[in-house]
């Protein structure tokens, strides 16, 4: 017992000279230093017309994605078929998972509700100088259709090479079911799964710590590429999905915490904050979930439920890309082909946003979620290559919105059927990104989580 102090004492104690450790910086520092750097950089490749630098910058951005792309397919795959296995352990299970998706729903409901509030009073596509020609057909098409009869894959190998998310959550939901009803018979599967699973985590984690030098590419490329003047015509609808987003995250959320699940909403956001602002980053929120599952059981929430519930969430509960963004996007699409919406087509945004956010799939963009929700009202398929230019800068704040959202739920769930850890929860303060930052007690601190986590990273 004593040992710990004493080994702690003199790196404490160690005088700051030549020979002094080099503090570490902080993980969300690292994160702003490379937002700061990436808009420098993109504005002097477009200001100089440094060609080479574009190209420097776009790979440094989509390698960094496609990394994190990478590890999506086997990552759902098996995060979803071992939390439905750890079900089992949860008393009330069938409770909970009713109470999350209805938590779901009603959250999406609202944020959709305000997306279309701000829609019509700001009419984001007037006055933009935009015109239908401006549009392309998109070449990525959502419809019910598509969307129904494509949840069940063809072969069990496609889903996985083509990256259709919504395919492989099926195949695990079945697998995860049917495992359930093996019962002991499935223990040496079921041990499998969440050995790969954590070897998953880790090699994600390892993607994650290049965050910052993704940030640079990812953000200095979007200066780069589509400039000031780009953003300027958008203008309207960027400030009406910024503000949609922050509403719905720091208005609606706090107001759920402090009246439903009577927690402090400021300690909320001081826990999930590492989540929230790596998927601000990473614009993905299948890459974010293993920090997204770490805040979240941090914050209280049963390791358990948490391993259902977030990896559940993470595909499947988009309020940025799935309701603010198309019910703005409709609106805006609307108005510059000149097409009246009424009640009707409101109401109906709102029914593919809480029904056919699934579509989504935790993956970068909402292309999928947007062509569904035109089809659904008529609207021309055209009106998505208005925003494909400008979907990089709006990406970060849905998924940011998308994320926080995922950790919120299942707070609200575990304090509503009061099996959150109040203790823990008041004092979720240190970040566990920068938790796993030092090499020497990072080995520790890896295996630590063991006991608390299901799937450690």
């Amino acid at each position: 017992m004593s040992a710990n102090p004493a080994s702690a004492a003199p790196e404490a104690e160690q005088p700051t000279g030549s020979g002094s450790r080099i503090p570490r910086v902080p993980f969300w520092a690292q994160i702003v230093a490379g937002l700061v750097l990436g808009v420098l950089l993109g504005w002097l490749a477009r200001s100089q017309d440094l060609g080479w630098l574009v190209t420097t910058l776009d790979e440094i951005g989509s390698l960094f994605v496609q990394l994190l792309k990478l590890a999506v397919a086997p990552l759902v795959f098996f995060a979803i078929l071992v939390s439905i296995t750890n079900l089992r352990q949860v008393n009330n299970a069938a409770r909970l998972a009713t109470r999350t998706l209805l938590w779901f729903m009603i959250t999406s409901l609202i944020a959709v509700a305000i997306g279309l509030a701000i829609g019509l009073i700001t009419n984001p596509g007037s006055g933009t100088g935009l015109t239908p020609k401006d549009g392309a057909l998109s070449e990525t098409k959502g419809s019910w259709i598509d969307f129904l009869t494509g949840i069940v894959p063809d072969n069990v190998i496609t889903p996985f090479t083509e990256l259709n998310v919504l395919q492989i959550v099926f195949m695990a939901a079945v697998a995860g079911i049917a495992a359930l009803k093996l019962g002991d018979r499935a223990k040496p599967i079921l041990a499998l799964s969440q050995s790969i699973l954590e070897l998953l985590q880790k090699a994600l984690w390892w993607v994650i710590r290049l965050a910052p030098i993704g940030t640079v590419g990812l953000i200095g490329y979007a200066i780069a590429d589509y400039g000031w003047d780009l953003i300027g015509k958008y203008a309207t609808f960027t400030a009406d999905v910024y503000i949609g987003c922050a509403l719905v995250m720091f208005g609606v959320y706090p107001l759920l915490l402090a009246t439903v699940a009577k927690v402090s909403p400021l300690q909320f956001f001081k826990g999930a904050w590492p989540a929230i602002q790596l998927a601000f980053v990473s614009r993905s929120s299948v890459g974010t979930m293993p920090v997204t599952q770490k805040v979240t059981e941090r914050l209280g929430v049963p390791k358990e439920y948490a391993s259902f519930a977030v990896p559940f969430g993470a595909t499947t509960k988009m309020d940025g890309c799935a309701a603010i963004y198309p019910a703005l996007a409709a609106i805006f699409i609307a108005q510059i082909f000149d097409v009246q919406l009424g009640i009707g087509d409101y109401l109906l945004i709102a029914f593919v946003s809480v029904i056919g956010s699934a579509a989504t799939a935790g993956l970068t963009g909402a292309t999928v979620m947007l062509t569904l929700t035109l089809s659904t009202l008529g609207l021309p398929l055209e009106g998505v290559g208005l925003l494909m230019a400008i979907d990089p800068i709006l990406d970060m704040m849905r998924t940011a919105t998308n994320v926080a959202g995922q950790a919120l739920v299942p707070v609200i769930v575990a304090a509503r059927e009061k099996i959150l850890d109040h203790d823990a929860y008041n004092s979720a303060s240190a970040s566990p990104i920068d938790s796993f930052g030092d090499t020497d007690r990072d080995e520790v601190r890896d295996a630590e989580p063991q006991s608390a986590v299901p799937v450690t990273a």
